[in-house]
């Protein structure tokens, strides 16, 4: 379905045609919905306002539809089947965001308020839960002759991301040092569930709509969840260095909140007087403000916290591209998904 990529083609070009590809159906799905868990989705996804109105710009960069797409082109999929294993992903990546923004208390995303401090709590939720069902809807409904095997594929998924958000809240109860610190690789395993499952799921789908071997579709999953842990990594680091004019969140939001990230266990785990200092500034007991949260990531920085992200992060990175290569695919739709990796994780801060 794809010819070998050239040379020039960007990163923005590969999640661009994606996006033009996957917009259409996407649109059909969500229209199906009732009316207000329509506007919240539409709004979600970045297509118009909080009054319906169409907006430009705010969508997001459809990093999970186009893996979709391109491990589906990989493994033989036709276009349709492609499309709407994307559409699946993608309607289940809204549902999450939503429900994670409510469960982190996160008030903005893509530099606009979040649908639950747009919407009401309620009404967020209502809309996740509708989105969570379309996307089962449209995969059941494909009329492809492995949509239950996809339906089984997502299953799984929803499950490890539970698994993985339920971790996740639990390390906010849990010590900085001592038994019970979080340590570094409990981080890595969450991440894998967290967010190393849908992304596995986005890169799998396609190759179980298409009918590819096993061996493929397990390849194509497992480098989607690698890719997902250091796509994790690189947020965390954005969470505390990103630049607010590309994160849509205020500078330093992880730290003022306090969150377990691979960057502060990384610096936490390090000996040395940065780290202590660390410690002591993370074990106050009292809420981190700007002046305290800016020393903080000084003192992450110069413990190696975030050189370990950034090298934990290629590490994975490294890890899915052997994956890609460990079974035959189309080249083309290959060398369009190698070209992405390092944008999807070298992005800026």
């Amino acid at each position: 379905m794809t010819s070998a990529v050239s040379a020039s083609t960007t990163p923005q070009q590969i999640l661009s045609r994606c996006r033009e590809l996957v917009r259409p159906a996407l649109a059909q799905a969500v229209g199906r919905l009732h009316p207000w868990p329509a506007e919240m989705a539409a709004f979600s996804l970045g297509w118009s306002d909080a009054g319906g109105t169409p907006a430009a710009g705010a969508h997001g960069k459809g990093v999970r539809q186009a893996l979709t797409v391109l491990c589906a082109e990989a493994a033989g999929a036709t276009a349709r089947d492609a499309v709407v294993g994307a559409v699946a992903v993608e309607l289940i990546h809204t549902f999450s965001l939503l429900h994670d923004d409510i469960m982190d208390g996160d008030e903005t995303r893509r530099q606009r308020p979040t649908v639950w401090k747009q919407f009401g709590t309620g009404p967020a939720v209502l809309a996740g839960d509708a989105l969570f069902a379309l996307a089962v809807e449209t995969l059941a409904d494909s009329r492809n002759v492995h949509s239950g095997a996809a339906v089984r594929h997502l299953a799984g998924t929803l499950n490890d991301l539970v698994h993985g958000q339920a971790e996740d809240l639990l390390f906010e109860s849990r010590p900085w040092t001592g038994p019970g610190a979080v340590q570094p690789q409990e981080y890595r395993r969450m991440a894998e569930h967290k967010t190393g499952a849908l992304l596995g799921c986005a890169a799998g789908t396609g190759a179980v709509l298409a009918g590819a071997p096993r061996r493929t579709v397990d390849a194509l999953t497992e480098a989607g969840r690698d890719l997902g842990v250091a796509f994790q990594i690189v947020d965390d680091l954005l969470g505390i260095w990103g630049d607010p004019g590309i994160t849509g969140k205020p500078v330093h939001n992880d730290l003022r909140r306090l969150k377990k990230t691979y960057p502060v266990l990384a610096a936490l785990a390090a000996d040395g007087p940065a780290a202590e200092h660390l410690v002591t500034l993370l074990s106050s007991g009292r809420a981190l403000d700007d002046l305290t949260a800016r020393r903080a990531a000084v003192l992450i920085e110069e413990a190696g916290g975030r050189a370990a992200a950034m090298a934990e992060a290629h590490r994975h990175l490294d890890s899915a591209r052997g994956r890609l290569e460990s079974v035959p695919l189309a080249r083309g739709a290959v060398g369009e998904i190698l070209t992405l990796l390092p944008f999807l994780i070298d992005r800026r801060m």
